[in-house]
């Protein structure tokens, strides 16, 4: 099928342009979302005759997107969600959460203008693109974690779970070091216990050998 482009379509062409396209993609998204025209001659000619208004109307939509990309782009946005201790998501964060975390901070962004640069499925910082305009896009963060306080630490730039996997490796190591420490002074104590009888006997074989001696002098 053959449609006159309304708008400039990422991958397809510029306003005015008339281009083929595939019959389900036509009807199914260009034609509904008003990004198109079929291509027959009344409906290039009435585009011909309202296509300064269309630059115009463009050009206006355009500034506005601009300006919002200002402010938006760059912008971070918490998600909570549950994960595993290796920071595996139970689940995944959609391009509706995107959205939906920014239009609660103050942005007005459709998830349709949301586009994910790679499946969120774990903990961390994720880049997202927000098509606000065919011409203008900008980049957000999604801050992904298990707590507001684990969302302060990654926005800090530490990793969450390289952290609880430090913090839990030295807490087995002092445990370990704790377990030596106590076999050691038990060790010590046993050995103690085992010298003690063996010098009481040597005392007690001493004490009559002293006393014979004491009586020899004596009969002396």
């Amino acid at each position: 099928m053959q449609v006159i482009l309304l708008e400039r379509v990422a991958k397809l062409g510029q306003m005015g342009d008339v281009v083929s396209v595939k019959d389900g993609y036509a009807r199914n998204y260009l034609l509904p979302q008003k990004k198109a025209l079929w291509a027959s001659e009344a409906n290039i000619a009435s585009f011909e005759s309202d296509k300064a208004q269309l630059e115009a109307r463009n050009l206006e939509t355009k500034k506005e997107a601009e300006a919002l990309a200002e402010r938006l782009g760059g912008q971070q946005f918490i998600v909570i969600r549950q994960a595993s201790d290796g920071g595996s998501l139970y689940g995944s964060v959609t391009t509706r959460d995107a959205a939906e975390a920014a239009t609660e901070a103050g942005f007005s962004v459709d998830r349709r203008q949301v586009a994910l640069t790679a499946p969120i499925k774990d903990l961390g910082l994720h880049t997202v693109i927000v098509t606000l305009h065919p011409e203008v896009e900008c980049e957000i963060e999604m801050n992904v974690a298990r707590s507001e306080e684990e969302a302060e630490l990654q926005a800090a730039g530490i990793n969450v779970v390289d952290q609880a996997a430090e913090e839990e490796a030295q807490a087995e190591i002092e445990i370990a070091e704790l377990f030596e420490d106590i076999g050691a002074a038990e060790l010590d104590e046993l050995e103690t216990m085992d010298d003690t009888p063996a010098e009481e006997a040597a005392d007690e074989d001493a004490a009559p050998a002293e006393e014979e001696a004491e009586d020899d002098e004596s009969t002396n």
